[in-house]
């Protein structure tokens, strides 16, 4: 007797479904949106590049072939001679003996108001943030006047300022610019500090911390992105600030750095490729600044975009 086995086929297991790389479907628009920033980038780089181009070409070959030839021959004589000419070492010096100690005092008591209105719950601290934050709007030229006026009868030490006022010093310019940029660095630092958890303050607290170490222990090290960017953008903000200098400055020899510029100009005459030489020279410093201070720069304008 023969039984009849049979056999079934295994049951055919249906395939995975493919799974595409995530944002495959999104490379055309993504694709889109670089050409875009790329061009808007170029725009904006457009002029820089031009200026660097032309400040390696003579001016005869400009003149005589435009801005926008093919050149015979590139060299860095302009950038010698605009260093030399324009003096640009002493302005260079008078730039950093105003920007350097109004950067560091701004941001210094920007961070003592962040604190007390942001941390501390002080009563009208929401008053005096609006205060600080309402001197941004006033425009500048309102005040040159009175400010021209009073500097001249406020007295200085001789070895303060040379002509025993605060007029034609370096303290003149330092003080109106802390004056106009502490207002903007309050406001951002003490939304900054804002985001910081409480409990780390209450905690400290607890182990017995005073409120000078809340600030500069605590609170200060953990404001490290925010100063970092404040820090670039205030340096970049005073180093090219040429109104001031041009008010309260009266000593050609203390003038800041773009006022040198000026000297590489001639009566009847302008070499505009020896001027984007100078002006090259002049930006440096502040790309230098904002490479060194890039990584905190990106992340101070970054922290707390990943927030919920």
């Amino acid at each position: 007797m023969t039984a009849d086995i049979h056999t079934t086929a295994p049951a055919a297991v249906p395939a995975p479904p493919s799974r595409k790389p995530p944002g495959r479907g999104r490379r055309p628009g993504r694709f889109g949106v670089h050409i875009f920033l790329a061009a808007v980038s170029l725009a904006f780089l457009a002029p820089l590049l031009l200026a660097v181009y032309a400040s390696l070409r003579p001016y005869e070959e400009t003149a005589q072939n435009g801005y926008f030839s093919f050149p015979d021959r590139l060299s860095f004589d302009y950038y010698r001679q605009a260093y030399s000419d324009s003096g640009m070492g002493k302005y260079f010096t008078n730039t950093l003996l105003i920007a350097v100690p109004a950067v560091i005092i701004t941001l210094f008591l920007a961070a003592f108001v962040a604190f007390a209105v942001s941390r501390l719950r002080i009563r009208g601290g929401m008053l005096l943030l609006m205060f600080f934050t309402a001197g941004n709007l006033l425009p500048p030229q309102v005040l040159v006047t009175p400010l021209y006026v009073l500097f001249l009868k406020i007295p200085l030490p001789w070895w303060m300022s040379d002509s025993l006022t605060l007029y034609d010093s370096y303290w003149a310019i330092i003080i109106v610019n802390i004056g106009f940029q502490v207002g903007f660095c309050v406001f951002v630092l003490s939304n900054f500090m804002r985001t910081l958890p409480q409990e780390i303050l209450e905690a400290a607290i607890v182990d017995g911390a005073g409120v000078w170490t809340q600030f500069w222990r605590i609170t200060l090290p953990l404001c490290r992105p925010a100063l970092a960017a404040l820090g670039t953008l205030e340096f970049t903000w005073i180093y090219n600030d040429f109104l001031w200098a041009l008010i309260f400055i009266s000593d050609p020899d203390k003038l800041p750095i773009t006022s040198s510029l000026n000297n590489l100009r001639g009566q009847f005459f302008t070499d505009y490729n020896l001027l984007a030489a100078g002006s090259v020279l002049v930006a440096l410093p502040t790309v230098l600044v904002f490479l060194l201070l890039q990584r905190h720069f990106i992340a101070g304008l970054t922290l707390g975009s990943s927030k919920g």
